[in-house]
């Protein structure tokens, strides 16, 4: 079976032009099929505050009324992602930039309310993975921005982490895939301020207790969340690293509940 690489990127590195240059260069020397997910987060905050809008954050997640929607619309679909994929053409891969609507590609729901709104957030209920599969045969690669619809004409914000993770199961029946969480720090740390605390796997139990204990928290939590989905559902690997180490194998294993990476 091919080997698939799914790199998602946070927004801290992919606003900063040299961290963001440096990983877009380790992720175009990776070998095999590819496929980058990226946030955007802080600049679509940034952004939002410039235009008077306020952000909103529940647990690592944004609440999006309609006027974040367009925003996050805006940055993510547009300036993050063409900003990576014109970079990507540059090393001589050749990318392509998608949302969720985009080849119908991934069909989300609305978010209920229970307890909390969170606005026009999707919660993914199918990825196309034979338009996919059909991309990346075609030696496209796909770079998807956190947006996805509702097969009705709505566009919907959709955690990047979610989206890296329900991508990574969809394409798991085709691909040997190997899912990397790549983010700042150097994996998933017991210690925030103590580069060298990190925990080197990770079971569910632990994380429940870690989250518990509040080493787990924020962002992190639906990062968390989604890796164990993967694993679960047949993804080979699940990697939390940072940027510099997405070839080299370094960072969080996440481990499966019979104890396999």
């Amino acid at each position: 079976m091919n080997q698939l690489t799914i790199i998602k990127v946070g927004g801290k590195i992919v606003e900063n032009p040299e961290t963001l240059k440096t990983l877009l260069q380790d992720f175009a020397s990776i070998a095999g099929y590819k496929l980058l997910v990226h946030g955007g987060g802080r600049l679509a905050t940034q952004i939002a505050e410039q235009l008077g809008i306020e952000s909103r954050m529940v647990e690592g997640r944004r609440i999006t009324d309609e006027q974040t929607l367009k925003v996050v619309t805006m940055v993510y679909a547009g300036l993050v992602n063409k900003n990576i994929v014109a970079q990507l053409q540059t090393l001589g891969v050749d990318a392509v930039g998608l949302t969720g609507a985009d080849m119908d590609l991934i069909i989300s729901v609305k978010r209920p309310v229970k307890g909390i709104d969170y606005g026009f957030v999707g919660d993914v209920t199918n990825v196309n993975a034979p338009a996919l599969k059909k991309l990346l045969q075609q030696n496209f690669v796909p770079v998807l921005a956190p947006i996805t619809h509702d097969g009705m004409g709505l566009l919907l914000n959709t955690n990047a982490d979610t989206i890296a993770g329900e991508v990574a199961k969809a394409l798991a029946f085709d691909f040997n895939v190997r899912l990397v969480y790549c983010f700042e720090k150097r994996g998933v740390l017991r210690d925030e301020q103590d580069e060298e605390s990190v925990i080197l796997s990770m079971n569910r139990e632990e994380f429940e207790q870690y989250k518990e204990e509040g080493i787990v928290q924020g962002g992190m939590i639906p990062k968390l969340e989604n890796a164990f989905k993967a694993i679960s559902a047949g993804v080979k690997e699940v990697i939390i690293t940072r940027a510099p180490d997405i070839r080299t194998g370094g960072g969080t294993f996440i481990i499966d509940e019979k104890g396999g990476k």
